[in-house]
């Protein structure tokens, strides 16, 4: 297949249904920002290095988890779902408890960063709601912060795990 060829993908992105051509080089990066306006979702490294360019992808029979776009063709994600940072506030605007976290207790300098860290860390609050400040750096290994000394970042994530907590309500036993 020439590079000349498209390839019709179907994608769900931040709960809309996007159907396209795409080249099938394109990466899933390219295609969130420069045909469906996503730019929250950074290009950083290219290399899935740095994590800026992370999202939660799934499958029609699989939950989302974090994935490095940049290391994704958009083909590949045909019929997956996809969430960006743009897609976690709630309907009414609300921040997720993730982005508040961030926004409240600085968790970021320039910000290159955040996006790909506020995704690794929602990630990680769904498969472990109390992780302890080494699960945390575990965690987020995967993306790089060139500002800061990742102390806000953790607090932030500590902070988000809390308030997720008290989100649930408690199980009533009988």
């Amino acid at each position: 297949m020439s590079s000349s060829q498209r390839v019709r993908v179907s994608l769900d992105v931040d709960g809309s249904r996007y159907v396209d051509d795409v080249e099938p080089r394109t990466l899933l990066v390219q295609h969130l920002r420069e045909r469906l306006g996503k730019v929250g979702t950074v290009i950083g490294c290219d290399t899935s290095n740095c994590g800026s360019c992370t999202v939660l992808m799934g499958g029609p029979d699989e939950p989302q988890h974090s994935v490095k776009s940049c290391s994704v063709l958009a083909v590949q994600a045909d019929g997956a779902s996809v969430t960006t940072v743009e897609g976690l506030a709630g309907p009414d605007g609300s921040l997720h408890a993730v982005q508040q976290a961030f926004h409240e207790l600085h968790a970021l300098q320039c910000g290159f960063c955040t996006p790909g860290m506020i995704m690794s860390a929602v990630d990680l609050l769904r498969d472990n709601p109390d992780p302890s400040e080494e699960e945390i750096r575990e965690g987020l290994s995967g993306n790089l912060c060139r500002c800061t000394g990742y102390q806000n970042i953790v607090r932030a994530v500590q902070a988000a795990a809390a308030a997720l907590r008290a989100q649930v309500p408690e199980e009533v036993t009988a």
